[in-house]
This record gives structure tokens, C-alpha cells and sequence, in this order.
């Protein structure tokens, strides 16, 4: 199978290559048939990337520890669920997989568009077809997942060799989140690459209207859904894996795949105003480029080992090879673009600060800084050791500095952008949208700061999260009894049929809403406590309203790992409530330790405990406690995400009976000409 494998490689390489070049020619020429070649040159080429990973798959499935990807990375007794996500756990293999859901998207807009005969569809071919090209020559010259192991001989002769059992899976990869975290995080970094594609194919042709922006919507919003659905659970596992009471660190490959969330984010913004009022042109071609450049730099920072990470690759050469490539997309781009300046004037200006279009452009701006802070904490360490020659690390005290203020306005501006009118907002709309929502918003702050609160930005998220809350209940109730009142529908089916009909807008309102979730989420870090104490069997322990008794420690062996348990009840109030056994293990195959918490999980706090050592003597066990308030609103928010996400992807009512009758009439017309 491995040579089955380099055989699509090699095949793959020269695909591409052919396919984009075929893919310009026809379009320059006008040749339809050349650009009918590329397309079908492009499924092949998706084939040859398909068998390639179905390869590798099998390698690792079957054990083949003759290959050295195989034997760094499953073990006889891992389990059989691990062993396939091996495929993303290392450098090889998860490179193989990027360019394999990168050939994913290629298929699927491949067969979207081959009959639509648009202008801008060979275009993108070559951009994809470029990318895929490139991860062809990283597979086959710098990280092939097919090398074999080998044993040299003193006369200089080398035979194949192979290990008794393999190294195994890092354990801290051994857990149900991080099979889906890398490839949904994959999926959201790639997904950019279909509407940079469509950036710069519309900049080659001058079209340069919405028409880009139209096609590729879509796309992005998938991109940014799974992308930010990747972050999400890359934060729940760091939180119930790595045990130090946390979701998110500042880490650099952490911050790595925020900010192309975040400039993704702005694009998704930005791009109404030049659908509505033909602005902001230029910074919508900026923003995507921006967006695509970040996702191939956080695949740079994960494998090229330039920062230290628990989440990051191995140090290797690779890194030269991402950077070229980061190189030319950012000279092609940028060249476009300057090329096209002209032609990217806006038809608009704008009016008054009071009006949609200037609080998107605030979000912009807020958006950008944010990002732009984010990559000046993540790239310093890196650039301090290059010129300094010692490396000066950045800690979460920068980052939240910067970001926890403008998280709070972004979240503000969640609140008032949508409820502006375009162009200008009338002070008397302004009275009648936001009076309420700001009264409430100080009665919250009021009343968080009387039962003792005294957090600014605690306050001021609180506050904040009421007013947004109130500003998206408004909107929905004010289009809800307008439609009621009209059809004599109910409330509730009113709101349904309303959102039905308007998607876009309403299924962004319930992101909104899950954005206010996520912030009430983490406003709890301002009343989170800890404690580290020491049990032995029998003896408790008292924080806050909760008493913890240690009832049991025993150790063992399974085919996998040691393990160290410490058995508790966990009793609040007197009554008790659970009973957790967070442990140690030390792998077999990896030699790595790990801890495995336990988590008792309520909606208004978590009790987080972690089995850090035993003592001298090893008859005490030494616990970590975490008491962790409104954790869950975080996840909570996500779900609300993800809704909100799907309800904004698909096509609002009218607009699939105007396909379906656009479908019919080109149907009737076929018949008659028939």
C-alpha cells in the first residue's frame, strides 16, 4: 500500500500541475472544451489525493510498522478509534489530510459549477489547484508519510527493518475531542481558500462587482462555522485534557487559529456593506486575502516548531517551504490588487456615524485590532530570538489587556449594528431601539454591583450581555408582531415563518445570541476560586459550600497504561451530590504521563479536580481544586453558534420557490425548443 500511495503522489503532482495550466489556458482563450479538461483534470487530481489517504489509512488500520509514520504513531493495543485518527496526529499524516479536505472542496465545487459556464470558474481552479500543488511537493520532498523504516549497515547497504510495537499515540491525543477538533479545524482553515480563490479570480477578470462576493458567501460562512467549531472544542478539550482548570491560554497555536476567525469574522461583516451600498471594496479584497494568508501562517506555526506549543509539531525544515509559499500568495494577491485600484472605487461614502455601515466598519476595525494584537503577542517571541538571539515570551496578561476591552465594545456593537438604519438612523429610532435595552442593561450592572461584584469588566460584560440580549428579543418581536398582526399567525409560529423568510438576518441574530451566551461564559472567570490541598483515605475537605472526602486511592495496569486513582465524594450542603475519580496514567508505549480530571459540571459552576502526585510517602493524594462559575454558558453559546450558523447558511423561503420556479421555466423552455 505504500507504494500505492507515492504512486498517487507523483500522479497527484502532475495532475495539478497540468490542471491549472489547462484551467488558465482555456479561460484566456475562450476554449470551453480546455476548461471542461481542467475540470475533469481536477476530479482526477481529487482521486489521486483520495487514494493517497485511503492508503495510509489502511497502513495504519493494519499496524505496517515498517513505515516509519506508522510506527512513530499507533501502538498494538491502541485502540481502533485512535489508530485512524493517527492520520491527523502528526506532521505527515495531517499534511496528507489537509490537502485531502482541501480536494474535498475541490470536488464539491467542481461539480457545483462545471455547468454554469462562469467566467471566474477556471480561474479558481488554478488558485486551488496551485495550493494542492504545492502540498503535493511538501508530501513527496519534505514529510512523506510513506518512507520506510531502514537499518544501515557499515558496508553502507540498507535493508527494511521494523520495530516490535510502535511508539503510540501522544496521550494527550487520546481523547474524543481531538478526533474531531483537527478536522474541523482543517475544514475551516481550507474552506478560505474557495473565497480567496474567488477574490482573485474576480480580481484576474476585473469583475469586481458583488458577483464574487455572492458565490463565495456561502463558502465562507462554512469555512467560519467550522473553524470556529474546531476552536470551540479544541477549548473543551484543553479543559477536561490538561489539567490546569482552563480553556483557553493565549497559546500560540491556539492563537494561530483565532485570527483568521477573527478577520473572517470582519469579512463577514464588511461584505454587506459593498452588497448594499457598493462600498468598501478594496477592504473586502484585503480582508479575505488577510483571512486566507493567517490560515496558511498557522500552518506554518503548528509544524515548523518555531513556537512552543503542547499543540504544535515537532521542530522541522518545513517551515522555509510555508514561508516561500506564503511569499508568493502575498506577492500574486498584492499585485491584483494594486493593479486593480482603480477599479475598486467606492460608488458611496459615508454618511454619519449613525447608520449601519459605520458600526460595521467599527467592528471592522475592532476586529482587526484585535487580530493584529494577536499576531504581534503570538510572531514577538519569535521575532525577539531572531534579532536578539533570546526568545522573550508573551503571557496571557498582554492578550487580555488588549482583548478583553475590545471583546467588551465588539460585544456592544453586536447589540447596536444591526438595529441601525442604513445610510442614517433617526434619533428617534435610536430612542425607540435602545431606551430599553440600555435601562436594563444599568439595572443588571446595578444590581450585580450591590450583591458585591466589583470586576469592572465583570460589570461591564454583565451590563453589556442584558443590552445585546434585549436589543436581539426586540428585533425578533417587532418583526413577529408586525407579521402577526398581518396573517393572524401566533407569536411563536410568527417568529418561525419570520425567520424562515429572512435567514440571513434572523439566523445572524441567533449567532448574536450565542456570542452573549459564550461572553456570560466568560464573565465567570471574575469569581473563579482554587485551593491545592492533601487527603488521605477518610479525611475531607471544605471550600466554599462544597466538602470533598477522600474515600479510596488504588493503582493499576491496563494494556494501554498504569493508573493512579484517587476516589472522592463530592457533598455540598451537606447532601451528597457526586462521587469522581480523577487519576493519573503513565502510557506503556510512549512512556508520557497524563492527568485525568473529573469534572462535576451544573449550569452555574464546575467543580474542576485534578490527582497531581501523591506525597513522600504515597499515602496522601494531592488535589487540585478549581471552582469554576458559568463554564457551561460557553458551551451552551456554541450550540447557539452552530444553530444560528445552519439557519443562516441555507437560502431564505422565497428565495428557493424563485429557484425552484427559475428551475421550472428553464425546464419549460428546453421542452419547447425540443
Amino acid at each position: 500500500m505504500a507504494d500505492i500511495g507515492n504512486f498517487a503522489l507523483i500522479l497527484g503532482l502532475v495532475l495539478a500541475a497540468f490542471t491549472g495550466i489547462i484551467a488558465v489556458v482555456g479561460a484566456r482563450t475562450g476554449r470551453g472544451e480546455l476548461i471542461l479538461t481542467a475540470e475533469n483534470g481536477a476530479l482526477a487530481t481529487v482521486s489521486m489525493v483520495t487514494l493517497a489517504v485511503g492508503s495510509l489509512v489502511y497502513l495504519l488500520v493494519t499496524g505496517d510498522l515498517t513505515i516509519n509514520y506508522v510506527a512513530g504513531h499507533i501502538n498494538k493495543d491502541l485502540p481502533m478509534f485512535y489508530k485512524v485518527s493517527s492520520l491527523w496526529a502528526g506532521q505527515e499524516g495531517s499534511l496528507l489530510f489537509w490537502n485531502w479536505v482541501l480536494s474535498v472542496y475541490i470536488f464539491i465545487f467542481v461539480l457545483l459549477y462545471r455547468k454554469k459556464s462562469n467566467p471566474l470558474t477556471p480561474y479558481v481552479i488554478f488558485i486551488l489547484m496551485a495550493t494542492t500543488f504545492f502540498f503535493f511537493c511538501l508530501h513527496l520532498f519534505v514529510a512523506n508519510p510513506f518512507d520506510r523504516l531502514v537499518v544501515a549497515f557499515a558496508d553502507g547497504t540498507m535493508n527494511p527493518w521494523s520495530p516490535q510495537d510502535g511508539k503510540g499515540l501522544n496521550p494527550l491525543l487520546q481523547h474524543p475531542a481531538m478526533v474531531f477538533h483537527p478536522p474541523m479545524l482543517y475544514t475551516g482553515y481550507i474552506g478560505f481558500a474557495i473565497p480567496f480563490a474567488f477574490a482573485i479570480a474576480a480580481l484576474a477578470t476585473n469583475r469586481l462587482g458583488a458577483e464574487w462576493i455572492r458565490l463565495s458567501r456561502r463558502w465562507t460562512i462554512i469555512a467560519w462555522f467550522f473553524l470556529g467549531t474546531g476552536i470551540i472544542l479544541g477549548g473543551k478539550w484543553a479543559y477536561v485534557e490538561l489539567g490546569w482548570g482552563g480553556y483557553w491560554a493565549w497559546d500560540p497555536v491556539e492563537n494561530a487559529s483565532l485570527m483568521p476567525w477573527l478577520i473572517g469574522t470582519a469579512f463577514l461583516h464588511s461584505v454587506m456593506v459593498q452588497e448594499k451600498r457598493g462600498m468598501l471594496k478594496i477592504w473586502n479584497i484585503s480582508m479575505i486575502i488577510g483571512t486566507y494568508i493567517l490560515c496558511i501562517l498557522g500552518t506554518f506555526l503548528t509544524r515548523s516548531g518555531v513556537v512552543s506549543s503542547v499543540h504544535a509539531f515537532a521542530q522541522s525544515n518545513i517551515g522555509v517551504y510555508f514561508l516561500t509559499f506564503i511569499g508568493f500568495l502575498l506577492i500574486v494577491s498584492l499585485g491584483l490588487l494594486y493593479l486593480r485600484l482603480d477599479d475598486l472605487k467606492s460608488e458611496n461614502s459615508f454618511d454619519v456615524f449613525s447608520s449601519r455601515e459605520s458600526s460595521f466598519l467599527f467592528n471592522n476595525l475592532l476586529l482587526l485590532g484585535s487580530c493584529l494584537a494577536v499576531l504581534w503577542g503570538t510572531t514577538f517571541p519569535i521575532i525577539s530570538e531572531w534579532v536578539t538571539g533570546e526568545k522573550i515570551t508573551v503571557g496571557q496578561p498582554f492578550f487580555n489587556k488588549i482583548n478583553v476591552p475590545i471583546g467588551l465594545a465588539l460585544l456592544i456593537l453586536t447589540g447596536v449594528g444591526p438595529v441601525l438604519a442604513w445610510r442614517k438612523t433617526s434619533t428617534e429610532s435610536l430612542k425607540r431601539n435602545f431606551l430599553l435595552p440600555v435601562l436594563l442593561g444599568l439595572i443588571a450592572v446595578g444590581i450585580s454591583f450591590g450583591m458585591g461584584t466589583r470586576h469592572v469588566y465583570a460589570l461591564i460584560s454583565i451590563g453589556s450581555c442584558v443590552f445585546v440580549f434585549v436589543t436581539i428579543v426586540q428585533e425578533f418581536l417587532k418583526g413577529a408582531i408586525a407579521r402577526a398582526s398581518s396573517t393572524g399567525e401566533n407569536i411563536l409560529k410568527a417568529v418561525v415563518n419570520l425567520t424562515r423568510k429572512n435567514k440571513r438576518r434572523y439566523g445572524g441574530y441567533i449567532v448574536h445570541f450565542g456570542i452573549v451566551l459564550i461572553f456570560v461564559g466568560f464573565t465567570g472567570k471574575a469569581f473563579e476560586s482554587e485551593a491545592h490541598i492533601e487527603l488521605g483515605e477518610g479525611e475531607e475537605f471544605t471550600v466554599k459550600n462544597y466538602t470533598l472526602k477522600l474515600t479510596k486511592l488504588e493503582q493499576g495496569q491496563t494494556p494501554n497504561y498504569f493508573f493512579d486513582k484517587a476516589f472522592l465524594s463530592v457533598w455540598k450542603d451537606g447532601k451528597n451530590i457526586e462521587n469522581v475519580v480523577p487519576e493519573r496514567r503513565q502510557y506503556i508505549a510512549s512512556e508520557q504521563p497524563t492527568t485525568e480530571v473529573e469534572i462535576h459540571e451544573t449550569l452555574l459552576e464546575d467543580i474542576y479536580l485534578v490527582f497531581n502526585s501523591r506525597n513522600e510517602d504515597e499515602s496522601k493524594a494531592e488535589i487540585q481544586i478549581y471552582i469554576n462559575p458559568l463554564v457551561s454558558f460557553v458551551w451552551v453559546g456554541a450550540l447557539v453558534m452552530v444553530l444560528g450558523t445552519f439557519v443562516a447558511m441555507f437560502p431564505d423561503l422565497g428565495e428557493e420557490k424563485f429557484k425552484q420556479r427559475a428551475r421550472e421555466k428553464a425546464e419549460k423552455l428546453i421542452l419547447e425548443r425540443v
